[in-house]
């Protein structure tokens, strides 16, 4: 059961120019949560009556869809972002599979997310964030979390990473060839280069209410077709098509003729690690 589009007062920064327009290749190309991390999350929404959760920077909805599967009795979804185009493709992933868990789509910066007055019962027990964490504000976010979630809730930072970062002979000879087109640094949209966060996420947390902390990391093999790698790119901030300009085309010739020549057996490989840092206030329950 689909429930409305809302919007919730507050900041709007600029990840919706840079993810927007990317959200089929979004939906189509990026990897999703693996099925052990999802059945660690639906553990902690085990035995709750009519348990929610809040995923804050949904995309297109890979992480209520992953928990749909692993926790059948999940009865709320509130699913936010800062990208309307992400919520629209959010909407028809969720749609089919959603049975009667009911959901809100928010447009909305993380940190700006608010429950619907009296919505009270649909505390979250579970606030989830998946490869998006280091666009936001953290300190904020995780504030925001320790005011809206449950009094017994977990909060789940979690990602892999990027074919930015993997580091494999395939993907270090497309970083190079990316840095020929667009230049050294690294690129966050076309307006800016991207940074680092300034410390890290257990960092962040330890810092939080969210200080008491378990790392889960799952090990997953992907093989990656050469035409998946190129879609997968326009999903990215730092490969995205506007920053090539006219000159894309000519960038994914190129990079396909090189993937095709890295590929072994038609497939490139990824020996990634998806890790969870699954967070429970430090004090115990507020």
């Amino acid at each position: 059961m689909t429930g409305p589009h809302t919007s919730s007062p507050g900041r709007t920064p600029e990840q919706p120019a840079l993810f927007g327009a990317a959200a089929p290749d979004y939906e189509r190309y990026r990897p999703g949560v693996p099925t052990a991390a999802a059945e660690l999350l639906a553990g902690v929404l085990q035995g709750r009556p009519n348990p929610a959760l809040l995923d804050l920077g949904t995309g297109t909805g890979q992480v209520p869809r992953a928990l749909l599967s692993a926790a059948p009795g999940l009865a709320h979804i509130e699913a936010v972002d800062v990208s309307q185009q992400m919520l629209d493709q959010a909407q028809d992933a969720l749609a089919p599979v959603l049975g009667r868990c009911t959901l809100r789509l928010v447009h909305a910066a993380a940190d700006a997310y608010a429950p619907l007055p009296g919505a009270e019962a649909h505390a979250p027990d579970l606030i989830t964030c998946c490869g998006a964490f280091h666009w936001m504000d953290r300190p904020a976010v995780l504030a925001m979390a320790d005011q809206v979630a449950a009094p017994d809730a977990a909060v789940a930072i979690m990602g892999d990473g990027s074919l930015w970062t993997y580091e494999a002979d395939w993907t270090r000879a497309l970083r190079e060839l990316i840095q020929h087109y667009l230049g050294a640094e690294r690129r966050a949209g076309t307006d800016a280069a991207y940074r680092e966060p300034d410390r890290s996420y257990e960092e962040d947390l330890a810092a939080s209410a969210w200080n008491d902390v378990t790392e889960h990391p799952y090990s997953v093999d992907r093989a990656w077709a050469p035409k998946d790698v190129i879609g997968y790119l326009r999903s990215t901030s730092f490969a995205s098509p506007e920053l090539f300009g006219e000159r894309h085309a000519a960038f994914e010739d190129e990079a396909r003729t090189l993937l095709d020549s890295h590929a072994c057996g038609g497939s490139l490989t990824e020996h990634a690690v998806f890790t969870v840092l699954l967070a429970r206030r430090g004090g115990g329950a507020r």
